[in-house]
């Protein structure tokens, strides 16, 4: 008896080390609000929508130490909306994130479904909103490439606050490797409170038509409220021009945090179909892990715009709409 006791203990210790040298952990978010959109013409429409705030979702990450300061890493990240259950992302599996790397002193490379520097850099950076609610950047900015199927992205370290990143999309068309493939890269200076990142982007069609997208973006802290700045100068597949300028600033108060941003489109085409987006949004922390939330953003089109108040997950039905919801991360 004492023998198979001894062979159980020495079994769980080994097994002890073993798992402290990898790990998975689960996680997610389940977001649900109200939202009410009006058009132009006063017509409103009145729903409950997933992912107003954050997008719904449940994944599992994990690292394992490989030695030498070397790991070996995985995200698996599913989008889903609570109001109706159903998956998200068309019905992918793990349509948000999807890929597996290798991270050490040199830096990192991963593979597979993946953010874009760009669309990070616009999200973290220079949207106070973080790509939330109806004062979300995406309304009117570009963001019609927030994930990237088939891409190879390296990281650096970080030397003298500098680090960038580098991505590559594999379009995967046959005969020609320049069709449907995505390019970018960001370049990061982060000095304390102060983040500034310039990114580009360049989507190519089944055509050879390619989409451009380059922004400067920034962000500071000061302590009683942090600011938020970008331009991005954009170029169509019809090669036309436009430029895009966000303001905004985010400021807590205890457990309530205050949002606000103002962006400008200024389309150079001959249609010359400008756009003003503004927006308001709060914060109330009801926990560590849970908060209730309300925004408001109205975009004024002119020329025959069309851009509409969306949220995370939604594109929006009209020019101006309201959310007033709750976000639980786990």
């Amino acid at each position: 008896m004492k023998k198979v006791l001894f062979t159980l203990l020495a079994l769980g210790a080994a097994s002890g080390g073993a798992l402290a040298q990898s790990s998975v952990t689960m996680y997610g978010v389940a977001d649900a609000g109200l939202v009410f959109d009006k058009d132009a013409a006063g017509d409103r429409l009145n729903r409950v929508a997933s992912g107003v705030a954050s997008g719904s979702r449940i994944g599992f990450k994990g690292k394992e130490d490989l030695g030498a300061g070397l790991a070996a890493t995985f995200v698996l990240e599913s989008g889903f909306n609570i109001d109706t259950g159903t998956s998200g992302q068309g019905g992918r599996l793990f349509g948000r994130q999807a890929y597996v790397g290798l991270t050490g002193s040199a830096g990192a490379v991963t593979l597979g479904r993946q953010y874009t520097p760009y669309y990070l850099a616009l999200r973290d950076v220079a949207d106070p909103f973080v790509i939330g609610l109806a004062g979300t950047a995406s309304n009117i900015m570009a963001t019609t490439n927030y994930r990237v199927d088939n891409m190879v992205q390296y990281s650096t370290p970080t030397w003298s606050k500098l680090s960038a990143d580098l991505a590559y999309g594999f379009g995967e068309v046959a005969g020609d490797n320049a069709k449907n493939r995505s390019m970018g890269g960001a370049v990061h200076y982060i000095d304390g409170p102060l983040n500034v990142t310039l990114t580009h982007h360049r989507k190519e069609n089944l055509v050879s038509q390619q989409t451009r997208n380059t922004l400067l973006a920034a962000r500071y802290d000061f302590g009683v409220l942090q600011g938020n700045f970008g331009y991005a100068d954009n170029r169509a597949i019809d090669d036309s021009k436009s430029n895009d300028i966000i303001v905004g600033f985010s400021a807590p108060f205890g457990a309530t945090k205050l949002v606000a941003s103002y962006i400008r489109h200024n389309d150079k085409s001959n249609l010359n179909r400008d756009a003003q987006q503004w927006a308001i949004g709060a914060f109330y922390a009801l926990s560590k892990r849970s908060d209730l939330y309300t925004g408001y953003g109205h975009i004024s089109n002119k020329n025959g715009a069309t851009f509409t108040v969306g949220n995370a997950t939604d594109d929006g039905t009209g020019n101006s709409g309201f959310n007033l919801g709750m976000r639980h991360t786990f």
